[in-house]
């Protein structure tokens, strides 16, 4: 039983190093928002079509794969009051189905799956906005695209 135990973990070791490498080996380009101080990393050789701000003078950008079966967008929303992440969030009005949630005074990040898709949405807390990276992706491939929604995440700035 314990050489069963020992076995799992390698297998899921391996498979961890081997996604972590995939990112690592990715193309990668910052993006930004510079009149919200939004930043962040995007792998350019996963979201090949970058179809730009949806009107002129939009605090946003929409990114896709070549095949359209993802997609990425990096959004500044207004915060005038600078509420808190949590108020935000609530005021956005997100889906009872959140599978995961965190809320930190700086930032929430959450998820889900709907109609096949898994979803994440990272906002970081900004002066006068909320700076955000929404992430769609089929949710059969959810561990193929852990480690690139890692990185993404976690370089958003401000």
């Amino acid at each position: 039983m314990c050489s069963g135990r020992r076995l799992a973990a390698i297998v899921l070791l391996s498979f961890m190093a081997l996604a972590e490498a995939t990112a690592a080996s990715l193309e990668w380009r910052r993006y930004a928002i510079p009149a919200t101080g939004l930043s962040v990393d995007v792998p350019i050789s996963i979201f090949e079509e970058d179809r730009g701000a949806t009107e002129e003078g939009a605090l946003e950008r929409h990114l896709f794969t070549k095949d359209y079966r993802a997609n990425l967008t990096i959004k500044s929303f207004p915060n005038p009051d600078n509420v808190s992440p949590a108020a935000f969030l609530e005021k956005m009005r997100p889906p009872a189905d959140i599978q995961y949630r965190r809320v930190t005074p700086k930032f929430f990040a959450v998820s889900g799956v709907r109609d096949g898709y898994t979803w994440y949405n990272r906002c970081n807390r900004a002066t006068r906005f909320m700076n955000c990276v929404l992430i769609n992706y089929p949710a059969a491939e959810e561990r193929q695209w852990d480690a690139t929604v890692t990185r993404i995440s976690l370089s958003l700035a401000k």
